[in-house]
């Protein structure tokens, strides 16, 4: 069997890309203080959301 972790941790990289944009993103948006820990958790599943739809809309 081939050894894939040169894919995984590429796919592992674009994530944590993402991640971070939407931290950058939502972070810039936020005024108090919730609204800052809210942007953390928006970050770090907002992607994840994008995978999702992404999939959900390939045909069956």
């Amino acid at each position: 069997m081939g050894n894939n972790a040169g894919a995984n941790a590429g796919g592992g990289a674009i994530y944590g890309l993402g991640i971070f944009g939407a931290l950058f993103y939502f972070w810039q948006q936020a005024d108090g203080f919730w609204d800052h820990v809210w942007s953390l958790f928006e970050a770090v599943f907002w992607p994840a959301y994008m995978v999702y739809r992404a999939f959900e809309a390939i045909p069956h």
